[in-house]
């Protein structure tokens, strides 16, 4: 196993042309001689460098429409050869097998066909066969072989090579050669799925998963636990695709509430102006308003005490007004559409808050989510499923009034993302009491009752705002208790997904009461 090995030959063949040339220079005036095909044999021909043909070397040319170039053994055994073996050195040389020292390789594009909507035929034409067999096989014989997927390498492997007197260590060539292995299942991971719902297999016998590296972080949930980020190359607006204008870098805590934040407030994409506060991965409040400023004072009103140090989700791009609202106290991530410049000059002023630009809400579209268990992972479909008017069933004697409709439909959106077991309390398009995460139902309904009164302290207010709201629960009530203490708090209106065994009792309690309820027919648990 050499330390260090020359690198005299290179095989350059890549769908990606980013840097090509300049890598083909570089490599040129270093004396290496340059193999290619196709397409990225043309560009280094045609900016001067002299590159000899792969079908030149195999005596085949490229045939079935390019599907069948590289696999020869003239070139896999240049990959695969181990150079001090002298068995495999007697077969180079009886069969005309030159060494390959460096691959260069990046995929046909399959990720990115998909992604523009691609029809099935297309999407098979572009899963590349020839690129995949040639990185494992160079990556397999790192001992000998520098093998490259990605672009950022390039100029790391020039200064290796200048480092080197033009070898490579043996050092570099494994964490490449990790790096090959790592593409090629990834690759094979958005085939592989990407099939399954082509072909309409929801639980396919083997799921793959793969990511890209966004940023390593000092620690994870707790300073005793690393973490890093990794993206899943979607361009889904959101924590992982933002553009961050200011502020040290996210913490593991900051991704997962401004990403529970940003889920939220994107489901109000076709309303009024629209404000997320969440602390720990759930809501504390939320509002609309006439603007994103009072949406924000409202929301903020909600829990004061839990909005500080929270994140902030705008389903608008930030204005000066709102961005001097939140700067009035300790906010650790503000995420939004936009920003303009005003509001961007008013954050630099508090160096430390993060302010995250999306240039779009997240839509509601089918997507996988995935929970690690002991031994295995549990996969599913994300919660897209929403309500309306028109799927709202009354239970009960009394109907809801039609501004109470529209309060129904806002807490049931919110507790949506509330942590079962999730109550929410709410009124004027505003949330007055959030409970989140309980054991039991009735304790979550007590603990928002509980911090609408806070809110009604702080606020200097003459009686609780839970007095004339309404209340959302994620999941059915099971017995009448929780419902009670709903009503108790001063609910008038419910709104739940009904199917409990005893929903006859708990609409009994309704109607004796004086409440209004709705059913939805649709859960939301978010444990």
């Amino acid at each position: 196993m050499p330390e260090l090995v020359p690198l005299k030959r290179a095989l350059l063949s890549v769908s990606d042309k980013t840097g090509l040339i300049e890598l083909g220079q570089a490599l040129a005036g270093r004396g290496v001689e340059i193999l290619s095909t196709g397409g990225s044999a043309k560009a280094l021909r045609d900016a001067g460098i002299e590159v000899r043909d792969v079908s030149e070397v195999t005596g085949s040319p490229e045939m079935m429409d390019g599907r069948v170039k590289t696999l020869h053994p003239r070139i896999h055994g240049g990959l695969l050869a181990l150079r001090d073996d002298p068995a495999h050195a007697q077969a180079m040389e009886d069969h005309g097998i030159g060494a390959i020292d460096l691959l260069v390789v990046n995929l046909y594009p399959f990720e990115a066909t998909v992604a523009r909507g691609a029809d099935y035929a297309e999407a098979v034409e572009n899963i590349d066969i020839g690129g995949p067999a040639m990185i494992r096989a160079g990556a397999k014989n790192h001992d000998y072989v520098t093998v490259m997927v990605d672009v950022e390498d390039y100029a790391a492997l020039l200064v290796e090579l200048d480092d080197n007197g033009g070898q490579t260590s043996r050092a570099f060539r494994q964490t490449l050669a990790q790096r090959a292995y790592a593409r090629t299942a990834a690759y094979d991971a958005a085939v592989s799925s990407w099939m399954a719902g082509a072909i309409g297999d929801v639980a396919p016998r083997r799921r793959a998963v793969a990511g890209m590296l966004k940023q390593t972080m000092r620690y994870g949930e707790n300073p005793h636990q690393s973490a890093a980020f990794y993206t899943d190359g979607s361009n889904r607006p959101g924590v992982a695709t933002a553009t961050q204008h200011q502020g040290k870098e996210l913490s593991y805590n900051n991704i997962n509430d401004t990403d529970a934040a940003f889920e939220l407030v994107s489901e109000f994409a076709d309303a009024g102006p629209t404000c997320v506060i969440v602390k720990h991965a759930n809501p504390c409040g939320v509002a609309q308003g006439g603007t994103l400023a009072e949406a924000y004072g409202r929301a903020y009103d909600c829990d004061r005490v839990s909005a500080f140090g929270g994140i902030v989700a705008l389903n608008r791009p930030l204005d000066e007004e709102t961005a001097r609202a939140i700067t009035g106290i300790f906010t650790e991530v503000v995420i939004a559409p936009g920003a303009n410049d005003a509001a961007r000059e008013v954050f630099a002023a508090k160096k430390n808050l993060r302010l995250l630009t999306t240039e779009g809400l997240a839509a509601a579209v089918p997507g996988l989510t995935w929970r690690q268990v002991s031994g295995g992972y549990l996969v599913q479909d994300r919660d897209i499923g929403q309500v309306t008017e028109a799927d709202l069933k009354v239970v009960t004697k009394l109907s809801p009034t039609d501004e109470q409709l529209r309060d129904l439909l806002f807490a049931w959106t919110v507790a949506k993302h509330v942590k079962s077991n999730a109550i929410v309390y709410a009124k004027g398009g505003a949330t007055v009491g959030v409970g989140a995460g309980q054991m039991s139902r009735v304790d979550s309904t007590r603990i928002a009752a509980r911090k609408a009164q806070d809110m009604a302290e702080a606020l200097d207010l003459p009686e609780t705002p839970t007095v004339g709201s309404v209340v959302a629960s994620d999941a059915f009530f099971p017995f009448p208790d929780g419902l009670l203490a709903a009503a108790g708090a001063g609910a008038r209106a419910v709104i739940q997904p009904g199917g409990s065994v005893r929903d006859d009792a708990v609409i009994e309690a309704a109607d004796e009461a004086g409440l209004a309820m709705v059913f939805t027919g649709q859960r939301h648990f978010r444990h």
